[in-house]
């Protein structure tokens, strides 16, 4: 670890001009396009979806349940399967048959921060806000593609940042439907 010099981003984004906004989501962007080109490593090919250093995921949708064996994920389905059962098992009915439909697909992983959000974002001075450093590293692993985008959107006071970085997202397919995620952040949390 080493100290960086620099601002959280949640504390002068109220303060940021549209410009510097829409500047600083597309670094964000740059950013996390950067990570996505990570390979995972050859001991880790047989995982679907694992930490940083190949361990089981500690998000709060991906945990295991007290009968689990907290393994990482092999597959997709493995992966959409636990948080369909951590839904059901803190009492999500309300989606009970539909939330299975509803979870998004991917087909492999990219390496994810997992947890983007402006109190992990350090800025430096300067007229273009440059992004300087990217703290909270303790979620980072391979997560299916839309993983950082949902983390993004999870719920939260940033609003006005989730709206700049859906806005300035790279590509109209980086827009995932996460309602099925949505749905099961709803009762997990």
């Amino acid at each position: 670890m080493s100290y960086i010099n620099g601002e959280p981003l949640d504390r002068i984004w109220d303060d940021c001009e549209d410009v510097h906004k829409e500047i600083i989501c597309h670094q964000i962007w740059d950013f996390i396009y950067q990570l996505r080109t990570i390979p995972k490593p050859a001991e880790y090919a047989n995982y679907f979806q694992c930490g940083a250093d190949g361990s089981a995921s500690n998000d709060v949708l991906l945990r295991p349940l007290p009968e689990d064996s907290g393994a990482p994920f092999t597959s997709d389905n493995d992966l959409r399967q636990r948080i369909y059962d951590r839904y059901y098992y803190y009492n999500g009915r309300r989606y009970e048959h539909e939330l299975p439909q509803m979870l998004i697909r991917s087909e492999n992983t990219v390496f994810t921060h997992a947890d983007i959000a402006p109190r992990n974002i350090l800025l430096g001075d300067g007229d273009h806000c440059p992004l300087i450093g990217i703290v909270d590293w303790e979620l980072a692993g391979w997560y299916p593609k839309y993983w950082e985008y949902a983390n993004i959107m999870k719920p939260s006071e940033d609003i006005d940042w989730q709206r700049w970085m859906e806005r300035t997202a790279p590509k109209p397919c980086d827009i995932w439907d996460i309602s099925g995620i949505k749905a099961a952040r709803r009762v997990v949390f």
